[in-house]
């Protein structure tokens, strides 16, 4: 299959960096705390799925520039045009956003966000559709859909805020549209870790490239099943990851753990 290159890359709507394996994208429109327009929407779906294709990029970043994460939807650029739309196009625009969730979840490389200041809206999805989320002691989280008349179930918030934080945290905030503090997204299982103002992004760095020196193959087998298995029983789970492991089993990576522990020393993993 013809593999692209991250290197390549070169999105209009949002910042793009690779290093050590690992790509950055920084929403950077900070004057307006990166609000997301119909365009960045679009791009971020579809760099998402490219990345299935990408041979050069074992993990993702999520940022913001200026201090804040991402303060949703542009008011004036996208939810005044909602106003006066029909049904037929707002039922395109409110799939296209949840397409940007599928990729999210479908693209191969695990995905972390670096929350900082503001999260909310569209940008607090963005973060629970990541695999591993970093906060600022000062982030404020909000999934605030509610204070614009409209129903907490959105781009998938009502199936996966549940499962992060459990159902009855998860109904306050969908309910209710109130922020949710760093302190309570820590404890409550949101955030895998919280970090001092300005230093989040290089936590996040130094867990993404740290996850990167790992089996990067194997890695993506457990986003997978991770991902699959919401909606299925244990006993289909088993099987599920019984043929998954048994395909990590054939791989080069898992013959060098082996090699390796018998020679005493660590694993040097390539990903294959």
């Amino acid at each position: 299959m013809y593999q692209l290159k991250g290197a390549e890359f070169r999105p209009e709507h949002f910042g793009w960096q690779l290093a050590d394996r690992v790509a950055t994208i920084t929403l950077n429109r900070p004057e307006r705390k990166n609000p997301l327009t119909f365009e960045s929407y679009a791009e971020l779906r579809d760099t998402f799925h490219k990345l299935q294709y990408v041979d050069d990029v074992k993990a993702v970043i999520m940022t913001g520039a200026g201090g804040n994460f991402c303060s949703g939807g542009d008011v004036h650029e996208i939810i005044g045009p909602l106003t006066k739309m029909d049904v037929d196009g707002l039922l395109t625009f409110t799939r296209m956003t949840g397409n940007l969730v599928k990729e999210m979840r479908n693209c191969p490389q695990p995905i972390f966000s670096a929350v900082e200041g503001v999260c909310t809206g569209a940008g607090a999805i963005i973060a629970m559709a990541s695999d591993f989320r970093y906060g600022s002691t000062e982030s404020k989280t909000a999934f605030l859909f509610v204070r614009v008349g409209l129903a907490g179930c959105d781009m998938g918030a009502c199936a996966m805020l549940p499962r992060i934080i459990g159902q009855g945290r998860a109904s306050e905030l969908l309910y209710t549209g109130r922020v949710m503090s760093a302190e309570e997204g820590r404890d409550w299982g949101f955030f895998n870790a919280l970090a001092e103002p300005g230093s989040v992004l290089e936590v996040a760095e130094t867990a993404a490239k740290r996850l990167v020196k790992g089996p990067t193959f194997a890695h993506s087998v457990t986003k997978k099943c991770l991902h699959q298995e919401w909606n299925v029983s244990i006993e289909q789970a088993l099987e599920i990851e019984a043929e998954a492991q048994a395909i990590c089993m054939q791989t080069q990576d898992f013959t060098r753990a082996y090699n390796a522990f018998v020679a005493k020393e660590k694993p040097v993993f390539e990903g294959n």
